[in-house]
């Protein structure tokens, strides 16, 4: 049996200001997803937010960019956004790009990552959702999981991970996609993604192609789709483990550095990634720090069983602890870079009209 996992997002609207979902959105959304299962157009979802974004997490057997799927989970957007516009919540729709469905989600503002397995006896399937913060961000953490043996200790002493992986890096200005292998091309790999602001994970596969994909990362640049600032992208993954694939632990120790990402404040700041447990991923302080909030489960015939809260452990206060002290250290430089973001990346910010009065204002 195939089943395909697809984890679609948005932000439909918010309270206050960017900060988090409104509570009665998120009823709406189990009820719009309960319906569909009723329906059997889906085998079983969980709704769940990272700070202002509605995330829908789901299984069924359609396959990956399904028009039928990904129509309802548009639907699903569209009337959260009315009514979030109805209620007077803050960006409501924002995310919504497109007046109208056009057969797919993608390029249409909401965010997607979908992977089609076949499900192994015991089928661990973690989800990760990230707020403020560009797709790039997972570019650390996704290497950090299949490639650095100092973080996933399989890589040297399992067998079934010992070969490594292939990782799919897009160029996402020019929309165009290299495979590249680990160990063997690293340092190609690092030279990439090593620039997360143009070069971002799409897809980790094993050299196994009898387990196949391991990862799927969402791309899509709001920016670039709008040509203006409309919001940060706040990208989301899934990521198989165990039996082949990296182990539960060696998944989320890739989370623990609390590594610089873009985004922040109005997209246009550096700061700490900082995981978090469901129940604190509101973005508050210069509506963040960015946040990463992750769940767990196990997958048997397309059904979640046994849902964990990833982050909702003290052995990641150090590393929270840490994100707070360069938090605050970073925000002492104010509109200076490096906590502001240079400018070639400003370019689809508020910025440029800022600076279109003082063009003409230039001498010699």
């Amino acid at each position: 049996m195939k089943t395909t996992i697809s984890l679609i997002k948005a932000d439909i609207g918010s309270s206050p200001g960017h900060v988090t979902v409104y509570e009665p959105l998120m009823v709406k959304a189990e009820e719009l997803m309960q319906e569909a299962k009723d329906e059997n157009k889906i085998i079983d979802f969980i709704v769940f937010n990272a700070g202002d974004d509605t995330e829908l997490l789901m299984t069924h057997q359609k396959g990956v960019d399904n028009e039928e799927i990904h129509k309802l989970a548009w639907d699903i957007f569209m009337q959260l956004g009315k009514e979030a516009r109805e209620i007077g919540l803050y960006g409501a729709g924002q995310d919504l790009l497109k007046d109208a469905f056009s057969g797919n989600i993608k390029g249409m503002g909401p965010g997607c990552a979908e992977i089609e397995i076949e499900e192994r006896p015991a089928e661990p399937i973690l989800v990760f959702a990230m707020d403020k913060t560009e797709p790039g961000a997972f570019n650390y953490p996704i290497f950090q999981m299949f490639a650095n043996p100092f973080n996933t200790a399989g890589l040297i002493i399992d067998p079934k991970l010992h070969d490594g992986f292939r990782f799919s890096v897009m160029d996402i200005y020019k929309n165009q996609f290299v495979d590249l292998k680990c160990p063997e091309e690293m340092y190609d790999l690092l030279a990439l993604i090593g620039a997360p602001g143009q070069y971002v994970v799409k897809y980790v596969d094993s050299k196994d192609t009898n387990l196949g994909r391991a990862a799927a990362v969402s791309t899509d640049k709001l920016a670039l789709i709008a040509g203006k600032y409309v919001g940060k992208d706040d990208p989301v993954a899934i990521v198989r483990s165990q039996s082949g694939f990296p182990a539960v632990g060696e998944i989320v120790e890739a989370f623990t550095l609390g590594h610089m990402v873009s985004g922040w404040m109005r997209g246009s700041h550096r700061g700490p990634l900082m995981p978090v447990s469901l129940d604190f991923s509101q973005c508050v302080r210069f509506d963040g720090p960015p946040r990463v909030v992750g769940l767990g489960f196990q997958l048997k015939n397309g059904q979640f069983k046994g849902g964990v809260d990833l982050f909702d452990d003290p052995s990641f206060d150090l590393t929270r602890a840490r994100v707070n002290e360069i938090a605050e250290y970073i925000r002492r430089h104010g509109p200076f870079e490096p906590s502001r973001l240079p400018l070639s990346e400003m370019e689809y910010t508020t910025l440029p009209g800022v600076l279109k009065k003082l063009q003409d204002r230039f001498h010699d």
